[in-house]
């Protein structure tokens, strides 16, 4: 009965140092260091706040997945891999999205859109500037981008695509050519006209007007 006491506190003394051990064992493995690659368009120090949320995390239990769920999906990164540098140093190479087009909506919001026309946040860069204008909406404008892919249709000569009232594309190419597509079943339009455009008896118009079934109106 006596030693009773003595064993309860050497059994609180061996808990506690357990308890105190295994913390420190922990603290020693969290994120104190974030090192940023592979990032062209996004700068470091942007990149570092955006994965700010790592520091102090244990290094030991984070993966790629958890990244993925903490970060915005319209923002530039496509995808982030980790390399784990123990005991506390976390390097995380990005994978950007590459826009293809800028979209302006019908609250005049401009958004960025990649090659699978899903939106990015607009910034100014200087990279972009010249990407061709979407003047319309995102769903509509999806399907007729990826007619335009299938067909093989020179998506890197246009200028800009607008979307009328009419639920219908107008497509301005650089060269100021401007073809009006019609509502429905504008894909054989497309293929006339990159069958002409380069002839010489058409050289000299600027609107190719689809709109009227089977007719071409140029002018």
């Amino acid at each position: 009965m006596k030693n009773k006491p003595i064993l309860g506190i050497a059994l609180l003394i061996l808990f506690t140092t357990i308890i105190s051990q295994n913390k420190f064992t922990f603290n020693k493995f969290e994120i104190k260091e974030i090192k940023i690659e592979n990032n062209n368009i996004l700068k470091e120090q942007e990149l570092i706040q955006i994965f700010s949320f790592l520091y102090n995390k244990n290094i030991i239990f984070l993966n790629s997945y958890e990244l993925k769920n903490n970060i915005d999906q319209k923002s530039f990164i496509k995808k982030v891999e980790i390399k784990k540098i123990f005991p506390n140093k976390l390097v995380i190479k990005v994978f950007e999205k590459e826009p293809i087009a800028i979209l302006i909506d019908k609250n005049q919001k401009k958004f960025y859109l990649d090659k699978k026309i899903d939106l990015i946040e607009y910034n100014k860069i200087l990279e972009y500037k010249n990407l061709p204008v979407v003047i319309g909406e995102q769903k509509s404008f999806k399907k007729l981008f990826i007619n335009l892919i299938k067909i093989n249709f020179p998506v890197e000569l246009i200028l800009n695509y607008r979307l009328l009232n009419l639920n219908r594309w107008d497509i301005k190419m650089m060269d100021k050519k401007i073809i009006k597509l019609p509502e429905k079943n504008y894909v054989e339009s497309l293929i006339n006209f990159m069958k002409i455009k380069n002839k010489t008896n058409f050289e000299k118009y600027k609107i190719f007007d689809y709109r009227l079934g089977n007719q071409l109106i140029l002018k």
